[in-house]
C-alpha cells in the first residue's frame, strides 16, 4: 500500500521541522479572521431523484452536459481565512474550503491540482509568506458542475480560489492575540464499524491466491479498520480556539452536512472546518445520506455504519462549546 521506510523517514523529516519551528517562533500580536464567498467551483455531487434516491453522481470532472446543468445543490460556498500578525506585518495564512481537490486525475502523476496552485499564487503574490490550505468537509462535493475535466479549467479554478483566497484576506478583522485567546482541546471517540465488514470474509479474501493483489490491499485496510473498531481504538477529534473563533479537525473524507452542522452549533461565530485526518474510515456521510445510494455510501467508499452521526454531532457540540 506504501513504502513504509519512505513513510518512516518523512515523519522524521515532519518531526524535525516541527522543532525547527519551534526554535524559530516569531511574536504573534493580533490574529486575523475573514471569510469570502468562492466562485464557481464547488458543487454537490450527489443528485437526487424524485424518491430521494441518489439518481445520478455529478464527479468532480463531469463531461455530461445535463449534469453540469443540475443546480449546484448543498455546498458551503464561503473560504474561510485566518492569518497571524505581528503589528501590521502579516506572518502566515490559513485557509479552509470544502471540495475535492481534483480538477483531472488518474494521469499516473502527483500534483496538488488547482487548490495547490491557488495556494502557490498567493504565496508568491505575498512575497513567500507561508499559506496552509485544509479541504474542508467535502466527501460529497466537487467542481462537476463547473469542470468537464479538460487541462485547462486547471488553471482556470485555480484562479478562482486564488482570488477568493484574496478576498477572504482583504475582509480580515484582526483580534488581539493573547496567552488565553489560544486553546486546543482534544476528544477521542470510537466509530462504529460498518455492517459490511465482515472478519471471517476478509480473512478468506486475504488467503485466496487467487484475488487481484491490489484488491488485497483494500481488504487488509478493512480489516486493520475493523480490529481497530472491535478493539475499542479511539480516534481523536480536535478544536483550535481563537478568541471566539473555533476550527475543528476532523477524520475521514466527511460530507457537507458535517461542515454546515458545526456552523450551526456556534451560528454566530466563525467556524472552520478541515477534515481527511485519520483516513482509515473512509468515506463519513450523514445519517440521512446512508440508503440513499450513489458513490460516498457505498461499501467501497465508507467503513462506517451509518450511527457514526450519532457519535460525531456531540462531539463536535463538546468541542465548539469549550
Amino acid at each position: 500500500m506504501f513504502d513504509p521506510a519512505f513513510a518512516r523517514r518523512a515523519v522524521a523529516r515532519v518531526s524535525q521541522a516541527a522543532a525547527q519551528a519551534k526554535r524559530d517562533a516569531m511574536a504573534v500580536s493580533h490574529f486575523g479572521l475573514g471569510q469570502a464567498m468562492v466562485d464557481r467551483i464547488a458543487s454537490n455531487r450527489r443528485i437526487l431523484g424524485p424518491n430521494g434516491k441518489v439518481r445520478a453522481t455529478r464527479y468532480t470532472a463531469c463531461k455530461d452536459p445535463a449534469l453540469r446543468a443540475e443546480p449546484e445543490g448543498q455546498i458551503d460556498p464561503f473560504l474561510k481565512s485566518i492569518s497571524f500578525w505581528n503589528g501590521d506585518s502579516l506572518l502566515a495564512v490559513l485557509t479552509y474550503y470544502a471540495t475535492h481537490p481534483q480538477s483531472y486525475y488518474l494521469t499516473g502523476k502527483a500534483h496538488p491540482d488547482f487548490p495547490g496552485m491557488a495556494r502557490q499564487l498567493r504565496e508568491a503574490t505575498l512575497n513567500g509568506i507561508p499559506h496552509i490550505h485544509f479541504n474542508g468537509a467535502g466527501g460529497d462535493i466537487g467542481a462537476g458542475k463547473y469542470n468537464d475535466g479538460a487541462p485547462e479549467n486547471r488553471q482556470t479554478l485555480a484562479t478562482r480560489l486564488a482570488e477568493a483566497m484574496a478576498s477572504a484576506l482583504k475582509a480580515t478583522v484582526k483580534h488581539p492575540a493573547s496567552d488565553d485567546a489560544f486553546g486546543w482541546k482534544t476528544l477521542p471517540v470510537v466509530l462504529p464499524a460498518a455492517s459490511h465488514l465482515d472478519e471471517t470474509r476478509l480473512l478468506a479474501r486475504l488467503g485466496d491466491s487467487a484475488e487481484d493483489p491490489i484488491d488485497l490491499t483494500y481488504v487488509a485496510k478493512d480489516l486493520t479498520w475493523l480490529r481497530r473498531c472491535q478493539n475499542g481504538e479511539a480516534i481523536d477529534l480536535h478544536c483550535l480556539r481563537l478568541g471566539e473563533a473555533r476550527v475543528l479537525f476532523m477524520p475521514g473524507e466527511l460530507t457537507i452536512p458535517y461542515q454546515l452542522a458545526a456552523q450551526s452549533m456556534r451560528p454566530e461565530t466563525f467556524v472552520a472546518m478541515a477534515a481527511y485526518g485519520d483516513y482509515s474510515p473512509g468515506y463519513i456521510c450523514a445519517k440521512s445520506q446512508y440508503g440513499q445510494g450513489g458513490y460516498e455510501d457505498s461499501p467501497r467508499a465508507s467503513k462506517v455504519a451509518p450511527e457514526v452521526e450519532d457519535v460525531l454531532l456531540p462531539a463536535m457540540r463538546e468541542l465548539l462549546a469549550r
